[in-house]
């Protein structure tokens, strides 16, 4: 007993500091419910409690759309300084994690039906003062907007697969993507998800939207409709020739895409700033998916690559790996000395879980993964 109090006070979330609800959410609250159940550890949910309770001032909004900042210890909450807005992605994205807190302490206190969709497609900042979006006419499955869709589908999974409204959601959104968004390179046919933007398409795809495949099998495999996973295959591909075609095996932050013949490669880095990679998960993210679901072997081979350029890319002498400037120069990559929380906490787990032999590790009928690769319970389940 003793030992317990001890480590229970090691971690305290009483401090003046402002966090971002979403990062901490998906990162900390996730981490916190995922290691309780994996552990069946008492300590961790009381943790976890604790943090979500700190975190409700977010959403005394009039909107009750949450601001994107809260101070743990103050209790309380504001929108980013430059803007009253926040970002689909901070909030469309925490459910799975509040959804399950309150299940666990049964306290029910912890975006279906606004105007602004376009075929499914939602525009990347919600107001939190009218509650409504902002920014319309554009559309991304990139940065600010990735993990709305990734919701949709996992937490109809989470919920055992009852809740029709998300479900609606999520394959509206789907064929919104492939009437809007997808476009095939020139010679190469492969295919990608671009944006929108006041109905001007441009052929840029954010490494984020790797996501994309693992996503559409995982919906292929609780039984939706098949060409979400023909559509998960070609988009594999895709996220493969993103790093295949860089000189150092690396995909870079954003790509462009050649829709006419050009110098054979159908994979761009257009723009110099987006040569960087930062040690992103999502395209091994979709492999472990890929994987799971096929059990083609290509796909190991593929995250084996990956690994190898890593390792010989971004590893550190003395431990540890770094965020790199260009993907293009294997002489000189040009590391940052940053090391971003989720490479261990997804990149490496999701290369773990695809190289497993053991296939029903996590297996993906009893657990669901947030999007920061913690694995939470698919109800029923009871809680422990």
């Amino acid at each position: 007993m003793e030992m317990f109090q001890t480590r229970s006070k090691d971690l305290s979330f009483n401090k003046n500091v402002d966090v971002n609800l979403f990062e901490t959410t998906i990162r900390i609250l996730g981490g916190l419910l995922s290691t309780y159940h994996l552990t069946g550890d008492h300590l961790f949910l009381e943790k976890a409690v604790n943090l979500g309770s700190r975190l409700m001032p977010a959403f005394k909004t009039p909107s009750k759309i949450p601001f994107s900042d809260v101070n743990i210890g103050k209790g309380t909450a504001h929108p980013p300084r430059w803007t009253s807005d926040s970002t689909l992605a901070e909030v469309t994205s925490i459910q799975l994690e509040f959804r399950e807190l309150s299940r666990l302490s049964q306290d029910p206190q912890l975006v279906h039906n606004l105007p602004g969709k376009h075929d499914g497609l939602v525009p990347m900042f919600i107001n939190t003062n009218s509650g409504q979006f902002t920014h319309k006419g554009v559309f991304t499955l990139g940065a600010r907007a990735d993990s709305y869709y990734e919701y949709l589908l996992k937490q109809w999974i989470q919920g055992g697969k009852t809740e029709d409204d998300l479900l609606k959601d999520y394959l509206q959104a789907i064929e919104g993507v492939k009437k809007h968004l997808l476009r095939q390179t020139g010679p190469s046919k492969l295919t990608f998800v671009g944006e929108l933007s006041h109905n001007r398409f441009n052929p840029k795809m954010d490494h984020l939207v790797c996501f994309l495949p693992g996503t559409l099998a995982l919906g292929a495999h609780n039984g939706l409709p098949g060409d979400h996973m023909d559509l998960a295959v070609q988009l594999m591909e895709t996220c493969h020739q993103m790093y295949k075609q860089m000189e150092t095996g690396l995909s870079p932050e954003i790509v462009h895409f050649s829709l006419q013949a050009s110098d054979g490669r159908a994979v761009s880095t257009k723009v110099f700033f987006s040569r960087h990679n930062l040690l992103r998960p999502e395209t091994v993210e979709s492999l472990f998916y890929m994987y799971r679901f096929t059990k083609d072997t290509k796909y190991r081979d593929w995250g084996w690559d990956m690994l190898q350029s890593f390792n010989k890319y971004t590893k550190v002498s003395g431990g540890g790996y770094t965020s790199i400037n260009n993907v293009r120069d294997p002489d000189n990559p040009g590391p940052r000395d940053k090391m971003e929380s989720f490479f261990l906490g997804e990149t490496l787990k999701y290369l773990y879980l695809l190289f497993s032999d053991d296939m029903e590790l996590l297996s993906l009928d009893k657990y669901v993964f947030n999007t920061e690769a913690h694995p939470l319970p698919i109800w029923p389940s009871p809680p422990k």
